[in-house]
């Protein structure tokens, strides 16, 4: 069994102390390759030597609308080198995230907007953060136009899924999906097509129900898996072997050794 964390921080400080002992578990878990969005152009650097000095490893650059207070209109035109370099398999992590009620939103607009450009530019895909904000990412595809991607740690309805995957977009899901109180969330995975499913871990956030609390990591993909098959009554191999090739279309990943 095959899986691909589609969501992974493994540049995180968290993770110094033992980086390689997490690849190593996930790797051992069948989780063969990951992508790395980045948060701000600080990070670009370190996160682009890390996925170059590991197999399986995919870099995404972008702008967390989290971070907004690290960004300045110049990395804009750095991404746009970074991006031109080829190494990148998507645009990200960016978006927006109306949660946080102190990020001015006229900003994170301005980010967003001009990454979505970016990746039509480059015909790469979007890593989407969207919390509290989907109807507005929704409104900013179709803006933007003749793009595809993925709404990370997607939290919308039915009917804003329904839209995105009409956009060419898909969901990714991880760790929340395994809390039974999140009933809306669980019916959905249950409903949905899984050609539009992606799995992730978003590690070292956004730990499952079986970790609550601790850190997180990419090996624990192997349980998002399991709940998600048992949510939708299918096995963990055909959700595993389903979700992978979705991953790997969306992102142009090369082809796992045992798969070929």
């Amino acid at each position: 069994m095959q899986l691909i964390d589609s969501h992974c921080h493994l540049d995180a400080s968290e993770f110094d102390p033992d980086r390689g002992e997490v690849i190593a578990r996930a790797r051992a878990a069948g989780v063969g390759q990951q992508i790395v969005p980045a948060i701000n152009a600080r990070g670009w650097p370190g996160l682009r030597d890390l996925c170059t000095a590991g197999a399986g490893l995919h870099p995404a650059y972008g702008l967390h609308p989290m971070f907004l207070a690290d960004h300045r209109p110049s990395d804009l035109d750095d991404l746009k080198q970074w991006l031109r370099s080829g190494q990148a398999v998507a645009v990200g992590e960016c978006g927006l995230d109306f949660y946080i009620e102190d990020l001015d939103r006229r900003q994170q607009h301005y980010y967003f907007d001009a990454q979505l450009r970016l990746a039509r530019e480059f015909n790469l895909p979007v890593i989407v953060h969207a919390r509290r904000a989907v109807e507005a990412v929704i409104v900013a595809i179709k803006r933007i136009g003749g793009l595809r991607g993925v709404v990370h740690s997607f939290a919308g309805s039915p009917e804003q899924a329904r839209q995105l995957w009409d956009l060419g977009f898909m969901l990714g899901l991880g760790g929340p999906v395994s809390y039974p109180r999140a009933q809306r969330l669980r019916r959905l995975v249950a409903d949905m097509p899984l050609e539009y499913l992606l799995l992730e871990t978003d590690a070292p956030d956004q730990p499952d129900a079986g970790i609550r609390g601790q850190r997180n990591e990419p090996a624990r993909l192997a349980t998002i898996a399991a709940t998600i098959a048992g949510l939708r009554g299918e096995t963990v191999e055909h959700v595993a072997a389903v979700t992978t090739r979705n991953a790997m279309r969306l992102f142009a990943l090369p082809v796992l050794p045992d798969a070929a």
